[in-house]
């Protein structure tokens, strides 16, 4: 509340006046709650209605991705990749195993001595389960991971959902290098994400570059892997520049930077045995 008060100096009389700022200032955060101040630092969210994994992903395949990062000992990776070559057609022909590799390939550009494999598991994470409970009672299997882990630095994982509007990676012939794009998004934009990509990758079709787009459900979270492939590294160039030709990639790469926190590029050689060739 305003008081006022009065005091004589050298006869001449002067008023003084004083305010209860905490009365006035509770008075103005109450009355600014619905007001222009407020808004200038509240966000309003519209409430999101579903996962972004039931509204992105393929509901019509269910099928689950898992990739495997695994840092091998320089001296071991030809020792490696065919000793993981023979488990993984071994599993791959047999059809009590729900599951398939999709590729594999050692890393040429990026993390050196390093091996990627792409599994699809049909039937999402029932199949998942089904193969884990029958590789644990499996002896050749478990002598094979006793065997590997000599060879190995590290090894991580995640479990990957296919983006519905992306190609379904398929068998190819080669030969072709790999590029796998990885961007870990700011939380709360894998919607955005995918709306914007859904219009953009029609400019990224005429070479058969698009091999598959993933998501991460479980591991590192908010990650997205694009994999495309290429005849040569000229032949990316090539491919990725004449994107910026037509109209409309430059707006999805303009709404799209703000959303990732972090990018990295892999260029990826098939090895021997990898479907994707």
């Amino acid at each position: 509340m305003a008081g006022t008060s009065s005091v004589r100096i050298n006869g001449q009389k002067f008023y003084r006046f004083s305010v209860n700022l905490n009365q006035a200032s509770r008075r103005f955060s109450e009355s600014s709650n619905k007001g222009w101040f407020r808004s200038l630092f509240v966000h309003k969210v519209d409430a999101r209605k579903d996962a972004h994994s039931n509204l992105l992903s393929k509901k019509e395949t269910s099928n689950l991705y898992k990739i495997q990062f695994h840092n091998v000992k320089p001296e071991c990776l030809e020792a490696y990749n065919s000793l993981e070559a023979e488990v993984q057609n071994r599993l791959h022909r047999d059809k009590d195993y729900p599951c398939e590799v999709v590729g594999s390939w050692n890393t040429w550009y990026g993390e050196q001595d390093q091996a990627v494999h792409l599994w699809r598991y049909t039937g999402g994470y029932p199949a998942l389960t089904e193969c884990l409970h029958k590789l644990k009672t499996n002896k050749e299997y478990l002598e094979f991971r006793k065997e590997r882990a000599k060879m190995l630095i590290s090894r991580r994982n995640q479990l990957l959902l296919e983006f519905s509007f992306w190609n379904e990676p398929l068998p190819r012939q080669g030969p072709n290098i790999y590029e796998m794009r990885s961007y870990s998004l700011k939380p709360g934009t894998m919607i955005e994400w995918g709306n914007h990509w859904a219009r953009a990758i029609k400019y990224r079709q005429e070479n058969n570059e698009a091999v598959g787009g993933f998501f991460s459900q479980i591991g590192d979270l908010y990650v997205v892997h694009h994999l495309w492939a290429y005849e040569s590294l000229q032949s990316r160039e090539e491919t990725r520049n004449s994107a910026w030709l037509k109209e409309g990639w430059d707006a999805n790469v303009f709404y799209t930077v703000p959303l990732i926190r972090n990018m990295e590029s892999r260029i990826m050689i098939p090895t021997k045995s990898s479907p994707l060739q």
